[in-house]
């Protein structure tokens, strides 16, 4: 089994271009995992815990506004401990307090979170509702894609063979005053998720100015509903506006039935974690 551990990135595009049927591996909590489930060996793997560049979390001021990037091979850890994720980006802050356990969390990092696409990762909805964008590189080149253009199903993505995910860059969400992050699962800790929200609503003079919601697990990507945040958006943060915004969020999913819930299970709890947003009008971000 040939194992690569490049310690820059222009190293790292090299090997990927010389070995197209390598494997990336930065924590390998999902595909040491998976290789293992399938009886399979790993074959040439190119490991990115050396390539310092990779893990580095840095405030940026873009063309649009302030943003964070975040290195790919940064841990769940990482984030946890940075301070500019959790006073700039308090809802990913939030998803990756739910991520695990300790001990996972050391190893794993964004950048396996996201090309691991699954729809329960805890990430997920989290850079999809900040409107989050990846960076790839190659020796071709390099290229940014959107969140929802990147993750293309379950499993699957739109990282070519020679490609490496260098980083995830979110703008920072300067209007929005409420930051939920949620997630039904089986048990309390180290849950996958069954169902999970999050959202974020701008709220000023008691109206909902601006919202944006994602659920996770309840369909092949992750799940936003345009219908039910237009309903939101001019409405009070009360129970009448919610109720009304959950049925169309139960429209919009798409779950399935597995070992871990039923698809009417899934539907039903993905309107009523909405509704829960209701008791939530004092939330500040980072709280």
């Amino acid at each position: 089994m040939p194992l690569f551990l490049p310690t820059d990135l222009s190293e790292t595009l090299a090997l990927l271009a010389d070995h197209p049927e390598a494997r990336i591996m930065a924590g390998g909590t999902d595909l040491l995992v998976r290789l293992r489930a399938a009886g399979r060996t790993p074959g040439t793997l190119v490991c990115l815990e050396r390539v310092a560049e990779l893990g580095r979390i840095e405030a940026l001021e873009t063309a649009t506004g302030p943003a964070v990037r975040i290195g790919a091979a940064a841990t769940i850890t990482d984030l946890l401990r940075s301070d500019t994720v959790r006073q700039r980006l308090p809802l990913l802050h939030r998803a990756a307090s739910a991520f695990a356990a300790p001990t996972v969390r050391n190893a794993a990092t964004i950048g396996g979170n996201i090309c691991t696409a699954s729809p329960a990762a805890d990430t997920l909805p989290a850079l999809h509702v900040m409107n989050a964008s990846v960076e790839l590189a190659s020796r071709r080149g390099a290229r940014i894609l959107p969140m929802p253009h990147f993750v293309t199903g379950p499993g699957r993505t739109a990282l070519e063979p020679d490609e490496v995910l260098t980083g995830v860059v979110v703008p920072v969400p300067r209007i929005f005053t409420i930051h939920h992050f949620e997630k039904v699962g089986q048990r309390q800790a180290m849950a996958i998720a069954v169902v999970s929200l999050t959202a974020m609503l701008a709220v000023e003079d008691g109206r909902i100015r601006d919202a944006r919601l994602a659920w996770g697990s309840v369909g092949p990507t992750i799940v936003r509903c345009p219908e039910a945040e237009a309903i939101l958006r001019g409405s009070r943060l009360t129970l009448t506006a919610l109720t009304e915004a959950a049925r169309a969020a139960r429209r919009a999913v798409a779950p399935i039935s597995d070992v871990r819930a039923t698809a009417d299970y899934r539907r039903q709890v993905a309107g009523n974690l909405l509704l829960r947003l209701a008791d939530l009008p004092g939330r500040k971000p980072g709280s």
